[in-house]
Parts: structure tokens; C-alpha cells; sequence
């Protein structure tokens, strides 16, 4: 039995058995560190690319500020009516359908949570090597194995070292609530402290050639990357399409913000905790973010931006302002950032397959929580399986080089879950419909025109992707897709073993 289980007994929940330990502070924490990984130090680059001019470049991530913040808005009053363990799942499943709510749930542990456990692991292992030379993509334990022409496996240093802190963080949230949140509180303070000291060096050191560069041409789109054919940002059309497309990556950066709601069982008083993490939390994000690329643009040139080595522009600026050291600098903030990124990811997830198993709906082993009170097969599941997507690599047969499936996971990531976002946000309208007597303690701010605003900018966002990213959207949407037949499967089985736990509102708003 771990040391923090006598103490927590008070606290533990009689009918669910989890033990709720997470405040307004924790909560936010989760909020706030789910949402910082590493996207916010290097995405911006492929943004500049496509929208072309510094005005555009903050327009884009004021876009991604005002969808990802009307969405927890409305995202809060679900989480006050329905504070349970397993999240946007349970509230699909209630809004909507048990399968909708699968479908959700399957395209969640299939990429959206372990996808971007994945990716942000993949990154952690990549600046690992700037302050550690042997761990490096191309120190290979395992030389890549060709699957395809396009695609190989292998295990260097680098994945190794992003498959360890998987492990890590798996085997310390399998000890308890308590040990998962003190390890997310001393990250995400560490992450915030480091990205406000970033924005602040920006704005203090900043290069007057710089500044007269960008905002001597701060509207006028230039050496634009093309979305297809002739459409580019020097278009009117092309700018909108530019902005909406740059999303995969501003949204991508800023995607996990509902994660908390996962682990609602575990939330003292969630009624009121969960709403108003999530409002203070996206607030504080999407505002350092928009921040940051300021800091951005008033120490490189937008050209700068745009051809960052590997897109790393923090590290670029960094390297501006100290020569020599920025580099290190910026890896060890990253290396920060991200560990508490996949500890707020690695605590969360698993509460939702929890709840799946519950309904019958996934592996039985999942649906039991351990000595310590969290559900420890849940934790494994998700560990071994976003450790087996860190081992895919890209092969290139052209440059005969080998990239890993980063962007590739970014890209299945948004699309996948935009479409389970847009879906949700028009289920808190569907639930005042369906469910107008039932107890709201937080009532969506702005119903219904601020769900209305996330669903507009949401279904822009993700047509977009669709016309001018089909490559990387589209597995997206099949994923989802795939999910059917196991739905149909699972279904029969619990049905036949006249197991499964038919929704109904009492339960699900009690």
C-alpha cells in the first residue's frame, strides 16, 4: 500500500472508489501543463511559412486563443453537470450515444492522448541530444527496418530516451494521485516560469533591424509557402485558408485543454474546480502564447522565423541573444516543458479507458483501480502503446534520410480530435434541449453565441485541412472510422454477457 493512502482515505470517494485530491491549483495545473509542451517553441515557423507577414502570423494564434478559450467556456458547464471520471467521453456518451462517446474514446487511445504522448516524447528525446550528444535520432541501437518505401522502424538513443520518461511517468502516476499531481505542479510551474522568462527576454533584448523589418511590413504576406497550386496567402481567400491551415499546428500546441475533465472523480468539488480550471488555465495558455511569438518577432526578422534550423525559432532567438548558449538554453526549457506535458497526459488518459471498461467498452483489466486508488492497467495500456508509436519512422528515398512520424501525429492528432471538439461543443446546445432541468452549477458563458463561435471556427479549421492537407487528415478521420466494427464487437460481447451498463441520466448527472 503506498505511504499516501492512510492519509487519503478521508478523501476517497465511497461510490467510485478514486480519491479526490486534485484542488483548483492541481486542476489548473493539469489545465496549464497538458497544454504547454513543445509545439509553442517551434510551430511557428511552419505558421510564418503559410501566412507569410508578422500581422497574419499573431492573427493566427488570436485565432487559436479565441476557438480553444470559447471552447472551454462552453466545455465548463458539461464538466459541472457531469463530474466524473472519464471526461468528454461520458458526456458524448450522454449527450449523444454510448457509441459516439466510443468512438471518441477509441480514437483517443489510438492517437489523440497516446499520438501526442508520442510526439512530445519524440521531441523530449530530440533536445535531450543537444545537451547529450550520444542521444541523437541517428545513434541507432536498432538500424531502421523498411516496412515501406516511405516508412521504417528503429530505436536510436533519442526514441529510447523518450520511450524511458514514458515508462517513468507511467510507473509514478500507477503510485497514486498524489505522486502524479506533486510531479505535475513542480513542471508546469518550472514550464510557465521558463516561457514568461523567454517572453520577457524578447521583449527587453530586443533587435531594433528586427523590429523595423516586421512592422515596417507587418500586413503584407511574403515568401509564402503555396497550400496547393497557385492558392497562397497573397490571396484574400488564400490568407483565410493560410490561417485555418496553420491550426494543425497553433491548435496542436494548444489541444489537450479538457484533459482534467478526465480525471473528474478525482476533483474536489469538480462542480465548480473543473469550469473554472479550464477557463483560468486556457486564459493564461492562449495569452502567453500570443506573447510569445510578440517576443518572437521583436528579436528576428519574420525571414528568420520562416527558415528557423528545424523550425526551432525559440531556440533561434535565444541564440540572438546569447551566442553560444541559446541552444542550451532552449533545450533545457523544452526538456522541462515537455516532461510535464506527457506527466499531465500520462495522469489523464487513462481515467477515460477506465470508464469505457466500466460500460464494457474496452479490455476488463482496465476497468479496476489498483491499492493506490488509480487505475493501473489503464496506465500500462497507455504506456506500451504510446511507446510503440515512438519506434515509426519517415524515410525519404530521395535525400535517403529518415524523419519520424511527428508531424505525421500532430496532424492526425487535431483533425481526429477537432472533429470530437466541434461534436461536444453542439452537444452542450443538444443538452439544454434534451436535459433543461438538469442541475448546471456553471452555465456555458455566452450561450449559445460563444458554442456557436468554437463550432464556426472549428468546422472552417478542419475544412480546410481536409482540402489542403488530405495526406495527414484523412488517416485522422479513418481512425475514427475504424472504430466502428470494435464498437459492434464489444457491444455483443458485454450484451451477451448481460454486462453492460445501459446510460441513463440519473446516473450519469448524480
Amino acid at each position: 500500500m503506498p505511504a499516501n493512502s492512510t492519509s487519503a482515505t478521508a478523501a476517497v470517494d465511497r461510490e467510485t472508489g478514486f480519491v479526490r485530491e486534485l484542488g483548483l491549483f492541481d486542476s489548473t495545473m493539469i489545465v496549464i501543463g497538458a497544454m504547454i509542451g513543445s509545439g509553442i517553441f517551434a510551430v511557428s515557423a511552419d505558421t510564418a511559412r503559410n501566412v507569410g507577414s508578422p500581422g497574419w502570423l499573431l492573427v493566427a494564434w488570436v485565432y487559436t486563443a479565441v476557438v480553444t478559450v470559447a471552447a472551454a467556456l462552453s466545455y465548463g458547464e458539461l464538466a459541472s453537470m457531469m463530474p466524473k471520471a472519464g471526461g468528454m467521453y461520458v458526456y458524448l456518451r450522454e449527450a449523444f450515444s454510448p457509441l459516439v462517446g466510443f468512438l471518441y474514446g477509441w480514437t483517443l487511445f489510438t492517437v489523440i492522448q497516446t499520438g501526442t504522448i508520442a510526439a512530445v516524447a519524440v521531441s523530449f528525446g530530440r533536445f535531450t541530444g543537444v545537451l547529450w550528444p550520444a542521444i541523437s535520432e541517428t545513434n541507432y541501437l536498432i538500424p531502421p527496418i523498411h516496412l515501406s518505401t516511405g516508412y521504417a522502424v528503429s530505436l536510436s538513443t533519442s526514441q529510447l530516451a523518450g520511450i524511458l520518461v514514458i515508462a517513468l511517468l507511467t510507473w509514478s502516476n500507477t503510485r497514486g494521485v498524489r505522486y502524479g499531481k506533486i510531479v505535475q505542479n513542480l513542471f508546469t510551474s518550472a514550464k510557465v516560469i521558463a516561457l514568461a522568462a523567454l517572453i520577457l527576454l524578447g521583449l527587453i533584448f530586443f533587435k531594433h533591424d528586427a523590429v523595423a523589418a516586421n512592422f515596417s511590413n507587418f500586413w503584407t504576406p511574403h515568401d509564402v509557402t503555396p497550400l496547393a497550386g497557385t492558392l497562397s496567402a497573397l490571396s484574400a481567400f488564400g490568407l483565410f485558408a493560410a490561417i485555418c491551415v496553420s491550426q494543425s499546428g497553433c491548435m496542436f500546441s494548444a489541444d489537450a485543454w479538457n484533459n482534467v475533465t478526465f480525471a473528474g472523480g478525482e476533483v474536489k468539488d469538480p462542480r465548480r474546480t473543473m469550469p473554472r480550471a479550464l477557463a483560468i488555465g486556457t486564459m493564461c495558455v492562449t495569452g502567453l502564447y500570443v506573447l510569445a511569438n510578440v517576443a518572437y518577432l521583436m528579436v528576428l526578422p519574420l525571414t528568420a522565423i520562416q527558415h528557423a534550423p528545424s523550425d526551432r525559432v525559440a531556440t533561434a532567438m535565444l541564440e540572438v541573444i546569447f551566442p553560444g548558449w541559446g541552444a542550451a538554453l532552449m533545450a533545457i526549457a523544452i526538456m522541462i516543458s515537455a516532461f510535464g506535458c506527457i506527466n499531465a497526459l500520462v495522469l489523464s488518459g487513462p481515467r477515460v479507458y477506465y470508464s469505457m471498461a466500466q460500460d464494457g467498452l474496452f479490455l476488463n483489466a482496465a476497468g479496476s483501480l489498483n491499492r493506490a486508488r488509480v487505475p493501473g492497467w489503464s496506465l500500462l495500456i497507455q504506456g506500451i502503446w504510446s511507446a510503440a508509436l515512438v519506434l515509426p519512422r519517415t524515410y525519404d528515398p530521395v535525400k535517403n534520410t529518415y524523419g519520424n512520424l511527428y508531424s505525421n501525429l500532430l496532424d492526425y492528432v487535431i483533425s481526429a480530435a477537432l472533429i470530437f471538439y466541434i461534436i461536444i461543443i453542439a452537444g452542450v446546445i443538444r443538452l439544454r434541449i434534451k436535459r433543461p432541468n438538469a442541475d448546471r452549477p456553471y452555465r456555458a458563458f455566452g450561450y449559445p453565441l460563444v458554442p456557436l463561435l468554437y463550432i464556426a471556427g472549428g468546422c472552417a479549421v478542419l475544412a480546410c485541412l481536409f482540402a489542403y492537407r488530405p495526406a495527414s487528415t484523412w488517416p485522422g478521420l479513418l481512425i475514427v472510422l475504424c472504430g466502428l466494427p470494435i464498437y459492434f464487437l464489444m457491444n455483443r460481447r458485454t450484451q451477451s454477457r448481460g454486462s453492460l451498463a445501459q446510460p441513463d441520466e440519473s446516473r450519469a448527472l448524480r
